[in-house]
């Protein structure tokens, strides 16, 4: 299996994609959170000036925070740098609408937003539409401003068959965040297939799962601390979106939704107050506070982290793979460097 790092946006980010390259990963990432991290084009661009090969992604951006035009220029700038090395992550804003206190956008404007993108990065004229007014668009001045001809490849975050669907019509890409069951794959798989055959799209982009892995030493607690600490921070996100989602909530077993509880506790804020974001996504998907260790109970490491001896991992690893999973995505965040090199020896 191919595989990536994902990182928070920041100064310093580079020197992290000039390792992963040296250790011969696939794909170096950062996320697209404006109001947790810095900006993922300014952090990508130095990034491409301190790499040669490494493909550099964007997971990610959303129409809910850029227009086509901006985000396209962003883009294409980016990929003038790195041509050819681009991936261009879209979602509805799940995390980046939900730190603002807003909802995420529909799926109707992911798709619409998303195919604009693909036409300006081609370098093709699309729909730009402000209230009832519209008009055609494309780049005006490309040379040594953009670049348009070298591929952009794009993604479409997805949890569930509708988005998959979505990427099926656009010929795009799959990915998704913690999502560890094989058979939920599975089926993402095939809803981007059919949906694919209908609109008469080729799929040949790939599949990418963002996670987080520890490897046990000999005789170590599978929910001690240093896993914790390894995998918490997107068991941790998962409270948080069951704290934001009642629906979501109410699907957990109790001794996960009693965690959400405690979450809402210690963070001084309830499900219905204004101003919970404020509250619940500081620190978010950076290092566990030693407070937030216990709320990462046993179930959520066993589906939110890949846990395990060498040959446990592997067994899961393989099993994602053989289910459509064509790149797995880490995010180290206690010593990214040797968390790298570790996940670089595992897989290779």
């Amino acid at each position: 299996m191919r595989t990536g790092i994902v990182m928070t946006a920041g100064p310093g980010v580079e020197h992290l994609a000039a390792r992963a390259e040296e250790l011969g990963f696939d794909s170096f990432w950062v996320y697209d959170t404006p109001m947790l991290h810095g900006d993922p084009f300014v952090s990508l661009a130095l990034c491409a000036r301190a790499t040669h090969r490494i493909r550099l992604g964007i997971g990610v951006t959303s129409p809910a925070l850029r227009s086509a035009p901006a985000t396209a220029a962003a883009v294409s700038s980016l990929n003038a740098l790195a041509p050819g090395r681009i991936v261009c992550g879209v979602g509805t804003g799940n995390t980046a609408r939900r730190t603002l206190g807003m909802r995420p956008t529909k799926l109707a404007e992911l798709e619409s937003f998303t195919a604009a993108l693909q036409d300006l990065t081609a370098g093709r004229e699309t729909d730009y539409r402000e209230g009832t007014r519209s008009s055609k668009v494309r780049f005006l001045h490309v040379g040594p401003y953009v670049d348009t001809e070298a591929p952009v490849e794009f993604v479409v975050a997805a949890f569930g068959l509708k988005a998959a669907a979505v990427a099926g019509r656009l010929g795009a890409g799959v990915i998704s965040f913690g999502l560890h069951d094989p058979e939920a794959w599975s089926a993402l798989g095939q809803a981007r297939q059919a949906a694919a055959r209908d609109a008469g799209s080729a799929v040949r982009a790939r599949s990418y799962l963002m996670s987080s892995l520890h490897v046990l030493a000999e005789g170590e607690d599978r929910y001690g601390d240093r896993v914790k600490d390894s995998v918490g921070h997107i068991a941790l996100s998962a409270l948080i979106l069951a704290a934001e989602d009642p629906a979501f909530r109410a699907a957990l077993p109790p001794e996960e939704a009693a965690a959400v509880g405690r979450l809402l506790q210690s963070r001084g804020t309830t499900p219905t107050d204004p101003r919970r974001h404020q509250a619940l996504y500081r620190n978010y998907l950076g290092r566990l506070t030693p407070e937030d260790r216990e709320l990462v109970v046993p179930s959520l490491v066993d589906r939110f982290g890949l846990v395990g001896t060498r040959d446990e991992v592997v067994e899961r690893i393989d099993g994602l793979e053989k289910s459509g999973v064509d790149e797995l995505v880490i995010q180290p965040v206690v010593d990214p460097e040797a968390e790298m090199a570790e996940v670089a020896r595992l897989l290779a």
